[in-house]
């Protein structure tokens, strides 16, 4: 039996984005983003977060992102507990992404899973394929970053604000720059000078 092309595309294979099923589940996103970016007051927090577990895949406790937000198809998105991203985050969700616990994410940080062909004939055709991103737990993320397809950031990894990370980033890492490259492990000293700071502060 022939893949369809939606599960083309789960699986990373060359797909028609203007499939018919394709189309009309991005309609549908674009409606509810409507919505969610542009119809609700501030105050207006339930109806905000009814809309959001409507969009994603699937989703954890304490979900907080702040519009406007923008996706393709939102339910390639999966979140864990306590994901807080903040305004103007751009999800290109074709390919499958997958968010651990404890998560944050800085204004315009912008994950995209979908590519298109080298040679512009066959760009002109409209090809797409994609390649999944996973962001484990206890990861942030700075502002205007990108993550690209193919990416994992391991655990309690740190990424630095206006990066580009086009390759895996190791667990316990500060990372930054473009391309995104590990500047240091992140250790128990980091907690120490944090806490002796906060100390002096009170």
């Amino acid at each position: 039996m022939a893949l369809s092309e939606q599960e083309k595309m789960l699986l990373g294979l060359p797909h028609n984005p203007y499939d018919e099923t394709l189309s009309s589940m991005r309609k549908r996103t674009k409606q509810l983003l409507f919505q969610l970016n542009y119809q609700l007051s501030p105050s207006q927090q339930e109806e905000r977060l009814q809309l959001l577990q409507q969009l994603l895949g699937s989703y954890g406790k304490n979900l907080h992102i702040n519009p406007p937000f923008f996706c393709d198809y939102g339910s390639h998105i999966d979140v864990g507990d306590n994901f807080f991203a903040n305004c103007n985050c751009t999800i290109l969700d074709n390919g499958k992404v997958t968010i651990g616990n404890n998560v944050m994410f800085a204004p315009n940080v912008s994950l995209y899973t979908v590519g298109h062909p080298l040679d512009p004939e066959l760009r002109q055709q409209g090809f797409e394929h994609t390649k999944p991103i996973v962001i484990e737990d206890n990861v942030w993320i700075g502002g205007n970053s990108v993550i690209l397809g193919g990416v994992t950031i391991g655990k309690n990894a740190v990424i630095g604000a206006g990066s580009v990370v086009t390759k895996d980033i190791p667990a316990n890492s500060l990372a930054v720059g473009n391309p995104c490259r590990v500047l240091r492990q992140i250790t128990e000293q980091d907690r120490l000078d944090y806490q002796q700071w906060l100390a002096s502060a009170i």
